[in-house]
């Protein structure tokens, strides 16, 4: 589970040119502004990550003319998102523990203190971009499609050393899946399995294009138990559409055979026999640290263009087979959004 609100230690600070109150603070592979002389290195503080959405309470209340939201689904709080101070990137918010009475400051570093702070992730209700009626929440094969940022553990950089490793768009959307098992077909959201009644656009385009028989027919064909198949969801209306397209567009990221996630070029293979477009594939090498040895280094590989012109939301990499990752405690896999996007982000 990702760790919203957790304890780091403040391993670096700088000044930034022309400012008296603020200076950089760097947690992880973060940099955060804060107000100057609030902490030193290798202080401990309360890490609150990009896209953490904050309770109403008096130790934030300084952010609500910045970052103020409320919606029917997430209620009101506070949205952390990427920011710019005197031309400085800061990326969350880092707090002294002390400001909170339920902390302590023998607390180990990497604690979450997620829930104790009541912190949330932001989420724009998916219902409300693509429709649909839930019918409930996802089935045992489909997992939740978060990557871990590469920010959060950039000891992931290290875990791809001398392996073969892939690069592909990390494409800006709605996530969305495809399965079969013994309880049938299933249409998902990043969240919740949806009805086939004609509210949902993802099953318009399932149904469009005949997928639920094409997957059924490869499933028979191979022998298979259980498929899944995830993808992202593009179209107008979505976000805001980036790429810039004229008409729906799902791309495979992740394709699971008997619930085991298969390679790149099995992923492709099988793409090619469902007629199924898959995320573009930017880069095949070997040995990612001496390529990409720091976060820094894969911050500026994430920044581009998608082909009509809107800003690339980033890159996710793998390796080209599956590894297991005791760093995550799952497969091996990263992504690394880019900060022009960040930056360009409103919603």
């Amino acid at each position: 589970m990702r760790k919203l609100a957790s304890i780091q230690r403040v391993w670096k600070t700088e000044p930034i040119d022309g400012a008296d109150k603020i200076e950089l603070a760097h947690v992880l592979g973060w940099q955060c502004v804060v107000n100057k002389g609030q902490f030193s290195p290798m202080e401990t503080g309360v890490y609150f990550e990009i896209d953490s959405f904050l309770p109403i309470r008096p130790e934030f209340e300084f952010l609500r003319a910045t970052s103020y939201r409320k919606t029917d689904i997430m209620g009101e709080g506070f949205r952390l998102k990427t920011m710019r101070f005197r031309g400085q990137l800061s990326q969350g918010l880092l707090l002294p523990i002390s400001a909170f009475s339920v902390l302590s400051d023998n607390m180990d570093i990497g604690s979450d203190v997620t829930e104790l702070l009541g912190v949330k992730k932001w989420e724009i209700e998916e219902r409300a971009t693509t429709g649909g009626t839930v019918i409930g929440t996802l089935p045992y094969d489909i997992p939740h499609t978060d990557e871990t940022r590469v920010q959060e553990e950039p000891e992931l950089i290290r875990a791809f050393a001398g392996l073969q490793y892939y690069i592909s768009t990390k494409m800006d959307g709605s996530s969305h899946s495809i399965g079969i098992d013994e309880n049938g077909f299933h249409v998902t959201g990043h969240n919740y399995e949806y009805k086939d009644d004609g509210s949902s656009s993802f099953y318009e385009l399932v149904n469009t294009r005949g997928y639920r028989e094409t997957v059924e027919a490869f499933v028979r064909t191979e022998g298979l138990k259980t498929l899944t198949v995830q993808g992202e969801l593009c179209a107008p209306g979505i976000q805001q559409n980036r790429l810039r397209l004229a008409k729906p567009e799902w791309y495979v990221f992740t394709i699971r055979e008997d619930g085991k996630r298969v390679g790149l070029f099995r992923m492709l293979e099988i793409c090619k026999a469902l007629g199924m477009e898959h995320v573009p594939i930017e880069e095949i090498d070997f040995d990612l640290p001496s390529r990409y040895p720091d976060v820094e280094a894969l911050l500026k590989r994430a920044d581009g263009d998608y082909p009509k012109g809107g800003k690339k939301e980033g890159i996710v990499i793998r390796p080209v087979d599956p590894v297991f990752c005791p760093l995550i405690s799952g497969s091996l896999s990263m992504k690394v959004v880019s900060n022009k996007y960040l930056l360009k982000d409103d919603t």
